[in-house]
């Protein structure tokens, strides 16, 4: 059976090695159980096993304590110990079978052997004061069997016999490398160029020599037969072990292990190719032959595109159309339910969602998405197969359950399904989607009109004012006429909003309490313009914006989410801190309750009781503070969008241009602990300045951060918003190309102050000088990965 030793500095112990058969692919799997264990009364040093005395069928073990005591194990029990003469410091120590004897390197620089014989019949270590008193008196003298003085400490011995009529003992030193006969006598030694780590003599290929992997301080690892260097190899480490095994069939593998405890498995060598590429006839070439061959596949592949492919060749975008239908009127029985919102009415509305499939499809998948805190009564639809002209529809209620504003009021369906082929039973993936706009009246009530308010921002537009009756017709009454240019909202969460019409100018203003709660009115504000316009035939209404850009209070809020980042840190920290205490008392108590002898508990309890209490404690704010930060996010988002709406209103800038902004300000669904909002910003900022809105070559060839990691403070993040709406109002436009450096020249508007140009990394802005704007969406920024250095093998 197979046993495994593991010496300890205090203790010796033995497991034993049982192996099951694997039934997947990584193999068969290995179990090691404690057999028994040896408590030591003296710090071991190292340790050898054999035959001892000739024993059969079993091996004994020999330990060498730091005092140069040698203890024999047989099995379970103790036999004896021995003290080696004029021991100071042990050596390495081996044992030959064939002489029945210990081999090992003394303090005195000489190769001693020892019968064991000899040691079992000395005097016992535990009697040796005794009998140093009594002139040896009793027991017989341990006497060494053959010593040989070969002037230097030993790092290593080995013993090697590989036929019944020849031995070798190996023995490496500081400066040497010896080979020893069974008698004592130098059988050839070697001088070494480097000073040696670790030796291991194995069989040679030719008879009556032995070859020997000798590893050195320089890297290096040299292959001798006998005193003949055969072969020299880089590693990238100085092994301190070497062995050769057999991996996977692959045999002659060299196992090296270096002192911080990295392991290389290398093969010494190539395996050669026998491989010879044959002759190839030469043959003249008959064009009219490879004309039509050339013809026949043509006309093969025209073929197969008719048919339907493993993939088809055109994309057909009446496999299966989605279209989706809001309600225009609430809910008779409201579907809400476990609402945090203040108000008792919580209004819903039912979404009905279509699909029509012109072809057999299957694993049909249908997933809505919506901002929160809007919910869905149900959000995942499953069909497992659809026949061909078949109409399916799915019906939801949706509904505000927080106390906030959901950032978006447009949501998504996506389908997923397979279209199997004749190629392809089990179906094609693909994947179409539409979107669907929910009615403002959802997440807001007619309200008040307030003529206070600490936000407000003007939209211009180049068309004659519209009676915000027909804008916003469930919003007021028809009696009210004299009140259609002033019209209030309240949303439910408790904010309230007012938008004002001039009359005489072509102007709107929307006013609130809250910065982030203008959003979704203006935003709806323009969306409602676009389509009365589009009705009435009129194609060239454009809005504008020129005020002072908002970003003070946009950043104030930055400041809010960060402070929720930074709160959230230092709760997980602490309740890390608490959770090792809880763990340590605990442990602490269970000693006691264990103990047979009870000992007071000195207040233990106490201290875990009042332990638990800060741990729930902590844990409760916590769940408090992410929700909280979440609640930020979402405020956090609708203030980016309106930022957005805003440079775009103000620079004019095209779809495409909107789009690169949104991705940089918006790429976060969500904030997660790992990457967060504001340096996943700061980075998409970084690259846009540092591309198409930077100056010079200069800015172009600065390296970004090759990491994400929360920044200590939101300064630098604003100083390149900041800069960010300044490269705009000077003329800088957003593209993915960086062929050419935008012009600076563009004339300022209206309260926008300019900028002074320095450094982008250095250069440091005072935030209430300039008064500009943001924008969002999803641009990538590529971030480079971490290097992972190969792992080297043995070159030749």
């Amino acid at each position: 059976m197979l046993h495994l030793a593991v010496l300890h500095s205090r203790k010796l112990c033995i497991y034993s090695v049982s192996g099951t058969l694997g039934n997947v692919e990584h193999g068969n799997q290995y179990q090691i159980k404690l057999m028994y264990e040896h408590n030591l009364q003296r710090t071991a040093c190292n340790m050898t096993y054999g035959p001892f005395g000739g024993v059969k069928g079993r091996d004994l073990i020999c330990i060498q304590s730091m005092d140069g005591m040698l203890m024999v194990f047989e099995q379970e029990s103790y036999a004896f110990g021995r003290f080696l003469p004029g021991s100071l410091l042990p050596g390495p120590l081996a044992y030959s079978s064939r002489t029945d004897s210990f081999i090992t390197v003394s303090s005195c620089q000489q190769v001693e052997s020892y019968k064991y014989q000899v040691l079992a019949f000395a005097t016992d270590a535990d009697k040796r004061q005794e009998t140093e008193q009594q002139k040896l008196g009793s027991g017989k003298r341990l006497v060494v069997d053959w010593t040989l003085n070969i002037g230097e400490q030993a790092l290593d011995i080995c013993i090697v016999s590989f036929n019944q009529s020849a031995s070798s003992v190996f023995v490496l030193g500081e400066r040497n490398f010896f080979c020893l006969k069974d008698n004592g006598q130098i059988r050839f030694m070697k001088k070494l160029d480097c000073s040696p780590s670790c030796f291991l003599p194995y069989c040679s290929v030719s008879e009556g020599t032995v070859n020997t992997l000798i590893g050195n301080h320089n890297n290096m690892l040299h292959i001798y037969q006998d005193v003949t260097l055969k072969w020299a190899t880089q590693l990238p480490h100085v092994p301190v072990a070497v062995r050769v095994g057999c991996l996977h069939d692959l045999k002659g593998v060299i196992v090296t292990l270096s002192d911080d405890g990295h392991l290389q498995c290398s093969y010494l060598g190539t395996d050669p190719s026998l491989f010879q590429a044959p002759k190839v006839e030469s043959r003249e070439l008959n064009y009219d032959e490879l004309d039509t061959e050339l013809k026949e596949l043509q006309k093969i592949i025209k073929d197969v595109n008719k048919s339907q492919g493993v993939w088809p060749m055109t994309e057909r975008e009446d496999d299966l159309k989605i279209s989706a239908m809001v309600s225009s009127n609430f809910d008779s029985v409201s579907q809400a339910t476990d609402v945090e919102v203040g108000t008792d009415l919580v209004p819903s509305v039912t979404v009905k969602i279509t699909l029509q499939n012109q072809v057999a499809l299957q694993k049909i998948k249908l997933s809505v998405y919506v901002q929160p805190p809007l919910v869905l009564t149900c959000d995942q639809f499953t069909f497992e197969f659809m026949a061909p002209e078949m109409t399916r529809t799915v019906g939801f209620s949706v509904y505000l359950k927080g106390s906030y504003t959901p950032p978006e009021l447009e949501g998504n369906a996506v389908v997923s399904y397979s279209r199997p082929t004749d190629r392809n039973p089990d179906g094609i993936p693909r994947v179409t989607q539409c979107k669907f706009r929910l009615p403002l009246k959802l997440v807001c009530l007619p309200g008040q009109p307030s003529k206070t308010a600490s936000h407000k921002l003007t939209i211009e537009t180049n068309k004659s004012p519209v009676s915000l009756l027909s804008l916003f017709p469930g919003f007021a009454s028809q009696s009210e006429d004299d009140q259609v240019n002033v019209m209030g909202f309240h949303f439910l969460g408790g904010s309230r909003v007012t938008l004002l019409a001039s009359k005489t100018s072509q102007r709107y203003r929307i006013q609130s309490e809250q910065f982030e709660d203008l959003w979704l009115i203006t935003n709806e504000l323009i969306i409602r313009l676009q389509e009365y316009f589009e009705k009435q035939g009129i194609k060239d209404f454009a809005c504008s914006f020129s005020g002072s850009m908002p970003l003070q209070e946009y950043f104030e809020l930055i400041d809010h989410h960060f402070e929720f980042r930074i709160n959230g840190e230092k709760l997980e920290e602490l309740l890390s801190e608490r959770a090792v205490q809880f763990r340590a008392i605990q442990r602490r108590l269970l000693t006691r309750f264990k103990d047979k002898t009870p000992a007071p508990l000195q207040h233990l309890d106490t201290l875990l009781d009042g332990t638990y209490k800060q741990v729930i404690a902590l844990a409760d704010a916590v769940e408090e503070n992410q929700d909280n930060l979440f609640q930020s996010f979402t405020r956090l988002k609708s203030a980016t969008h309106l930022v957005i709406l805003l440079i775009g209103l103000w620079q004019k800038l095209s779809a495409d241009q909107m789009a690169i902004l949104e991705a940089a300000f918006l790429p976060l669904q969500q904030d997660t602990p790992e990457l967060g909002w504001e340096e996943t910003v700061d980075a998409a900022i970084s690259h846009l300045l540092k591309t198409c809105l930077s100056k010079n070559s200069k800015e172009q060839a600065l390296n970004l951060s090759s990491q994400l990691s929360m920044p200590k403070d939101t300064s630098r993040l604003k100083k390149h918003i900041t800069l960010l709406c300044d490269r705009l109002a000077k003329g800088g436009r957003l593209c993915l190309s960086t062929d050419a450096v935008a012009p600076q020249t563009m004339v300022m508007p209206g309260g926008c102050a300019t900028i002074p140009e320095s450094d982008l990394e250095e250069r440091s802005m005072e935030q209430d000088s300039t008064e500009l704007f943001t924008n969002h969406k999803h641009l990538i920024v590529e971030t480079p990965r971490a290097e992972v250095s190969p792992l080297q093998g043995v070159s030749e």
